[in-house]
């Protein structure tokens, strides 16, 4: 048993990808495995790394048993993969969102700013105008009280 824990803990390199597997139904494919050990006739894949030495020294109804395990197993890892992926899709989706609001936020601060910098570019022209003005008036004055003196 402790081989088999340890087979069940390796990882399968050819693990089923979503994408080509978008009619597999675990049910079926245990049928199908049934269905060949029934007829004894052992699949060809047997023999490799998915039980090494152990493949013709347990009975069928154990090896049954074991692949029915790793078949579950396989199939609990694509479901997190899934699941995980659709996670992320979520988050992507979230954060591109964001992103949209900040972009919009950003250009509506851009215009803010630009317009306030116009404003005081005026205003600093006015106030340049009005210290002309006060200093012509206040020479003017000086000039008034020099005559009435």
């Amino acid at each position: 048993s402790s081989k088999i824990r340890n087979l069940e803990a390796q990882n399968a390199d050819d693990v089923a990808v979503l994408e080509d597997c978008i009619d597999f139904s675990l049910a079926k494919t245990i049928t199908e495995i049934e269905g060949k050990l029934d007829k004894g006739c052992l699949p060809d894949y047997l023999d490799d790394d998915i039980i090494p030495n152990i493949g013709n020294e347990i009975g069928e109804e154990a090896l049954i048993r074991f692949l029915k395990a790793k078949l579950r197993i396989v199939q609990e890892e694509l479901d997190n993969v899934v699941c995980e992926c659709r996670k992320k899709d979520d988050e992507n989706q979230n954060l591109k969102s964001q992103l949209k609001d900040i972009e919009e936020e950003k250009t509506r601060l851009q215009r803010t700013i630009s317009m306030q910098q116009s404003q005081t570019e005026k205003y600093k022209m006015l106030s340049q105008e009005a210290n002309k003005k006060s200093e012509g008036l206040q020479q003017e004055v000086i000039a008034l009280e020099k005559v009435l003196q």
